[in-house]
């Protein structure tokens, strides 16, 4: 790892907790329980494509589990590292895949987390009728990773400058 990919590391892992720190105190919903605009993935997914994935998934671990630890519990931990370790898959993949725009990787992204959280949530719970709550979430999946793929789209392009 290189000096300058560290200190991105360092600098983007602040980032994320930071946008994650704000979505948590901003008392936002689309009405559905569960749901946030997921501000911390547009630090992912740059992160995606300006460092190798390795890096940009060690970005996403510290940022659920500092988190996690600070402003949240064990169960949001759990819940977190579900969905996030699942979305950075897919948005890997996809990335990797080179037929996607960096907007749907976001989308890919968006959905997957849901998937992750909704899979924990019907094993702790051990009833499946929760997975009836997926066309909601993937719903809300695909509108908020539209939207932080935009922005992550726009920030990477002024980046690139």
């Amino acid at each position: 790892m290189t000096t300058r990919q560290a200190a991105y590391c360092a600098m983007l892992t602040a980032l994320a907790m930071i946008f994650g720190y704000v979505e948590a105190l901003i008392p936002f919903g689309f009405g559905i329980p569960g749901v946030k605009l997921g501000l911390a993935n547009i630090v992912i997914v740059l992160a995606l494509y300006i460092l190798p994935a390795y890096q940009a998934f060690a970005i996403q671990l510290m940022r659920i589990v500092l988190v996690s630890f600070l402003f949240g519990n064990l169960s949001m931990m759990i819940y977190s590292l579900a969905g996030g370790i699942l979305s950075f898959l897919a948005m890997d993949l996809l990335k990797r895949a080179d037929g996607f725009s960096i907007t749907g990787v976001s989308i890919a992204g968006g959905v997957s987390h849901n998937l992750g959280q909704l899979i924990v949530a019907v094993l702790v719970v051990q009833n499946l009728r929760i997975a009836f709550y997926f066309p909601a979430l993937m719903i809300a999946g695909l509108v908020t990773g539209c939207l932080t793929g935009m922005l992550a789209d726009r920030i990477k392009r002024v980046m690139e400058l």
